[in-house]
């Protein structure tokens, strides 16, 4: 197994895949300067001989860094989950996708592919999160809301039900989310209003 980016983020899964005792062989990262991450090696991608028969994980947080590297390198890509997440039944995760400690996914929930459920994070029954979704720790989305590709849910956010957000916006830190989201739009405060829109 390897984790596909030499980060913050990637230690954090590393953890996890260390205390499940799973054969962690390194990350792949084309930094440079990084030759070790938590005693292990880091080998650029011109060292791993065949990354598409490899087992990998992306561990980086940005959304369209993750989606560029799922589409450049076609590897093994397995999902992670912290053994204190609480996955209820009848739920869908998609590969690639990693829940962190004492998160919640509820009843009828799909997630898509490379999906980030950060710490805490609570994703109520009936929600639709697209691949490449980002929840951030102890956001709380509640039931029958969807989410489109690459949106970043901040820490801390709330969206009440049945909400829909775009593709690849960006939900602020504390944001309270009480209507629904275009693509692209940049929204914070309570309740959450727009200030700006990324470029597509």
């Amino acid at each position: 197994m390897y984790i596909f980016g030499a980060s913050g983020h990637g230690k954090v899964i590393a953890s996890i895949l260390l205390a499940k005792k799973r054969d962690l062989k390194g990350f792949i990262d084309d930094n440079p300067k990084a030759f070790e991450l938590m005693g292990l090696p880091v080998y650029p991608t011109s060292k791993i001989k065949n990354i598409a028969i490899e087992k990998t994980i992306i561990g980086i947080g940005d959304n369209r860094t993750r989606k560029q590297i799922a589409e450049t390198f076609k590897a093994d890509f397995f999902s992670v989950i912290h053994p204190s997440a609480v996955l209820c039944e009848n739920i869908k995760i998609n590969k690639g996708t990693v829940v962190f400690p004492n998160a919640v996914i509820n009843v009828g929930t799909v997630i898509g592919a490379h999906v980030i459920i950060n710490s805490g994070a609570i994703i109520e029954h009936d929600c639709i999160l697209e691949d490449f979704v980002h929840i951030s720790p102890n956001a709380a989305i509640a039931g029958g809301v969807k989410i489109g590709e690459g949106t970043h849910i901040g820490i801390g956010a709330c969206v009440i039900p049945g909400i829909t957000i775009g593709k690849w916006a960006t939900v602020g830190a504390g944001a309270i989310i009480i209507k629904d989201v275009p693509d692209f739009a940049v929204v914070v405060g309570n309740p959450a209003k727009i200030i700006k829109y990324h470029e597509e």
